[in-house]
């Protein structure tokens, strides 16, 4: 398997939501813009139905979404910020007639059923070369996009690998991909 890599620039996870609301893809911006904010593997991520993060009672969003991870069997609770919201929300508006059973995700094949992995990968890797990312950029890259801008802001290593449900720091160590360029710049903002 191709070691893939996060997006480490704040201003190409910008250009690649920003790709897709320009070339009027909005159910793709939502994917991204939820795969970025919630650390979901594309797995778990594809099988959201709108029920998992909407009450259609309240007609508002729910505070989390909570989940059974496919991989792990483990539950788990996200919290669903503004970005998150705002992204669903531009989806809902521009569909007609929800329910609460729909996939978020649609597929254009068959009656509701979520795209599939290989659709999102597409997705993702023609976007990420239409607009000449650096590194290998595939659907996991956005899970380990939400680690490594969660690190840089601060956010000690030990609760991102609790967020991931990661068994070993090493293999969160791994998702951070850590590289020369970030130790580069600790040590030259240090300064004591």
């Amino acid at each position: 398997m191709c070691k893939t890599d996060p997006i480490k620039k704040r201003e190409d996870v910008e250009k690649l939501k920003n790709y897709f609301l320009s070339e009027g893809h909005i159910r793709d911006y939502a994917m991204i813009s939820v795969a970025l904010n919630t650390s979901l593997r594309i797995s778990d991520l594809l099988q959201l139905q709108w029920k998992d993060v909407y009450n259609f009672n309240l007609r508002k969003f729910k505070k989390y979404i909570n989940i059974t991870e496919k991989k792990t069997k483990k539950k788990t609770c996200i919290a669903i910020n503004e970005e998150v919201k705002h992204a669903l929300d531009i989806l809902k508006n521009s569909l007609t007639n929800i329910n609460a059973d729909e996939y978020i995700y649609k597929s254009r094949v068959g009656t509701n059923k979520p795209i599939v992995r290989s659709t999102a990968f597409r997705i993702i890797k023609k976007a990420a070369c239409d607009l000449d990312m650096e590194g290998v950029i595939s659907c996991h890259s956005l899970r380990k996009t939400f680690g490594y801008q969660a690190w840089r802001k601060g956010t000690p290593p030990a609760l991102i690998m609790s967020i991931y449900n990661h068994s070993s720091m090493e293999i969160t160590k791994r998702y951070l991909s850590i590289d020369q360029e970030d130790k580069d710049e600790v040590f030259l903002n240090m300064n004591l």
